[in-house]
């Protein structure tokens, strides 16, 4: 049992750098405001959730953002944010895969997840990160909205700012993760479990 933990110790450590690098190629969807931002880091950490279990995956997660605090320009929370919208979306997948270990068992966990921490990252953003960006780095949340205004004029205030524009875009980046995931597991499953 020891040597299968260090294993996944070492697995989760080469696959959390590799998420690292990824989440350095980020970019913005043009729908959605400029700071909100896409990478594909997460399918990392799926691929790990799901062929080990739901806490490697969160530990991929982890050890991503903690790489990640080096090249930061958020003070560490957007790192905070990443680990905590990612670790929950990651962990709900690989657990509800883990009951049904096919691929509608997978479809249906990577449906589920994106919903979930879709609205996780909504009431996170509104209760904790926003108000924890505009303490911490003296960045108004007027000012976030009235970025968000621009590209969408239904964002007023800083509940439509979640409803308009945080949940909907954790809608999309969970979906184009997910399908990245669904189509990329089974190939790279193998190299994980070896």
């Amino acid at each position: 049992m020891k040597q299968v933990e260090l294993k996944n110790l070492v697995k989760v450590s080469i696959f959390g750098a590799l998420a690292f690098v990824i989440m350095l190629i980020e970019f913005p969807l043009g729908i959605f405001p400029d700071f909100l931002k896409l990478d594909f880091s997460d399918c990392v950490a799926l691929i790990i959730s799901f062929a080990l279990g739901p806490a490697w995956g969160v530990g991929v997660e982890f050890l991503k953002n903690v790489l990640h605090l080096f090249v930061t320009k958020t003070a560490g929370i957007g790192e905070f944010a990443n680990f905590m919208i990612g670790g929950f979306f990651v962990y709900i997948a690989g657990y509800i895969y883990a009951k049904n270990r096919t691929k509608k068992g997978a479809a249906v966990a990577l449906i589920i997840s994106t919903i979930a921490f879709s609205i996780w990252a909504g009431l996170l953003n509104y209760f904790v990160l926003l108000p924890l960006y505009e303490k911490a780095l003296k960045f108004p949340i007027s000012e976030i909205i009235k970025i968000a205004a621009k590209v969408n004029s239904l964002v007023t205030d800083k509940f439509t700012l979640i409803l308009f524009s945080i949940i909907p875009f954790n809608l999309v980046k969970g979906t184009i993760i997910s399908v990245v995931t669904f189509v990329l597991y089974k190939r790279l499953s193998k190299i994980v479990k070896r």
